[in-house]
C-alpha cells in the first residue's frame, strides 16, 4: 500500500519561522536586516509562499542564534 503524501510543508514551515522570530523579540524587519533579506521576503516565507533555500535556511537560523535543525521542529513523521 502506497504512503500518503505528506501535504506541502511550507505554510508549517513559515508559521514555525514567525514564532521563533517572535520569540527572539525580532520585528520582521529586524529579523530580515540581520538575515540579510528584504521584509517582504521573510513575510512571503512566513505566509508559507516561499520555498526556501538552504542558504536561506542557515541565515534565518544564524540570526535567531539556532542550529538550523531548530526550525524543522515542527516537522513530524509517522513515526513520532
Amino acid at each position: 500500500m502506497p504512503k500518503e503524501k505528506k501535504p506541502y510543508p511550507c505554510p508549517e514551515f513559515g508559521a514555525h519561522l514567525r514564532e521563533l522570530r517572535k520569540e527572539a523579540g525580532f520585528t520582521q524587519e529586524s529579523f530580515a536586516l540581520a538575515a540579510e533579506f528584504d521584509r517582504t521576503y521573510v513575510s512571503g516565507v512566513e505566509r508559507g509562499e516561499r520555498n526556501v533555500s538552504l542558504i536561506s535556511i542557515s541565515r534565518f537560523a544564524d540570526a535567531l542564534g539556532l542550529h538550523p535543525s531548530r526550525l524543522f521542529e515542527f516537522y513530524k513523521t509517522e513515526d513520532q
